[in-house]
């Protein structure tokens, strides 16, 4: 697998030998423990290991084209929170959800309009804490085209593919970073023709690449 693009064969070979993810260790975990993924990657002072954390889930939709896309949607501008932003469909763990899994797709049917029977899940990528206070399990999940969405307007104002060949070539990825409370906070991100992602996605997608990448690429 190199950086110019992705077999479906080398993808289902590499999604099937998917590592155990990583979530974060209990608060009492000795100091040696490995911090989490999370928005305090390249800020490691803004991580504390004793945030209460609400679970999420988002999926990952890889659609299978004959060269493999990646599925993002772009958050309505009037969002209270995130407005605007690059994400992939998902949202907090509720009651009826038995697993990060059904969370997954329950919201990838609500916001997009994908059916559970559209999508195969696949494996999960590590956890992600955001500053937010979410701990957030993206689960893999693949979709055959053609495929119909219906998206939810109050909360997506699109949906886009980005072919993964784009973020498995290390120039696509930049490192960024702006003043947040009072301190220069840096983060990972993917512009894409006039699409910036950023942030949590970022992060995530960073893991899918690590994943999907060959022995000695990143």
């Amino acid at each position: 697998m190199t950086s110019a693009g992705v077999s479906l064969e080398e993808l289902s070979a590499r999604l099937a030998r998917l590592p155990e993810p990583r979530r974060r260790t209990a608060p009492q975990a000795p100091d040696s423990a490995p911090i989490p993924r999370g928005d305090h990657e390249l800020n490691p002072e803004f991580y504390d290991p004793t945030l209460p954390l609400r679970q999420a889930a988002v999926l990952v939709p890889i659609v299978l084209h004959p060269e493999p896309g990646l599925l993002l949607t772009r958050r309505t501008r009037h969002l209270k929170h995130h407005s605007g932003q690059i994400a992939f469909p998902g949202g907090s763990m509720e009651e009826v959800d038995a697993s990060p899994e059904d969370a997954a797709l329950r919201e990838t049917s609500e916001e997009v309009g994908l059916g559970r029977a559209e999508i195969e899940p696949c494996g999960r990528l590590d956890t992600y804490i955001t500053r937010t206070g979410f701990e957030v399990t993206p689960v893999i999940g693949l979709i055959c085209p053609p495929y119909r969405l219906s998206l939810q307007e109050v909360e997506v104002e699109s949906a886009f593919e980005v072919p993964l060949r784009f973020f498995l070539d290390p120039e696509s990825r930049q490192m960024d970073s702006r003043l947040y409370a009072g301190k220069i906070r840096y983060f990972y991100a993917y512009p894409y023709n006039s699409y910036y992602i950023w942030g949590a996605t970022a992060g995530m997608i960073n893991n899918l690449v690590e994943v999907l990448s060959g022995p000695g690429e990143s």
